[in-house]
């Protein structure tokens, strides 16, 4: 399980390092293969990351959700769940061979497909967000993380940071409560079920500009309620940033 809260330099790090030294350990006995395609080499190819939607060309300034045309009113997808932050971007659509590798991430316990991931997210990161954020990745619940053994976000969250050189804190969230699964739930349900389900510590936050960093962002409702739990406890500015979103419509 990842150590919560440290610096790029630091624990965070050595965590990476180590992560990286054992992956690639592993790799000579049994080659990497792709959770795309299956393709023995690489653990995304350069095929399935072709293969990949990404969210390009105009988008809503505030969700982050492609338009038809540039705007800067809130659009169809911030009138079903607001984000309260300054911004949300996600990478590219939750489908096709993405949507393959980050089930593997998160239910096949192909944790070293992070590195990977984040390294595409790291390629492709969005000109909007402030390069002088905290990454903080959305916690798991306590029930969750013991379940799970680990969680997604704050793993990808320790390989962007140290890909860009920012600092990355998983101790700026807490869960509150336990909150049912989100699947299966609609906008609003999502929104009811995770409403006040997260608290975050004044003494950590205050006037920190944090970049929250997830998986998949279905509607946005528990990235909002992580930003809210933040800039009510003062923090000074809160961006989202996501592997994956999904379309429109998918959730009602």
């Amino acid at each position: 399980m990842a150590n919560p809260s440290v610096r790029i330099g630091n624990t965070s790090q050595l965590q990476v390092i180590a992560e990286k030294v054992l992956w690639g350990s592993l790799d000579l006995i049994l080659p990497p293969r792709c959770e795309g395609c299956k393709r023995i080499g690489e653990r995304f190819c350069v095929t399935c990351r072709s293969k990949t939607e990404y969210i390009t060309g105009p988008i809503c300034q505030q969700c982050g959700y492609p338009q038809l045309a540039p705007t800067t009113s809130h659009c169809a997808q911030c009138r079903r769940v607001a984000f309260g932050g300054s911004g949300l971007r996600s990478l590219a659509f939750h489908s096709g061979p993405l949507r393959q590798a980050v089930h593997s991430l998160k239910y096949r316990r192909n944790v070293s497909l992070c590195e990977a991931l984040a390294a595409l997210m790291s390629r492709r990161w969005p000109a909007a967000l402030p390069a002088e954020a905290v990454l903080a990745p959305v916690p798991l619940s306590v029930e969750r993380l013991r379940e799970r053994g680990y969680n997604q976000a704050e793993m990808l969250a320790r390989h962007l940071a140290f890909r860009r050189r920012q600092p990355v804190r998983a101790d700026l969230l807490e869960r509150a409560r336990a909150t049912r699964s989100q699947v299966g739930l609609n906008a609003a349900q999502r929104r009811q079920n995770v409403a006040g389900a997260f608290v975050a510590d004044p003494a950590k936050v205050k006037d920190q500009t944090i970049l929250l960093i997830d998986d998949v962002c279905t509607t946005g409702a528990t990235l909002s309620a992580c930003a809210e739990a933040l800039l009510q406890n003062g923090a000074k500015q809160v961006w989202a940033y996501t592997l994956a979103r999904a379309r429109l419509g998918e959730v009602d």
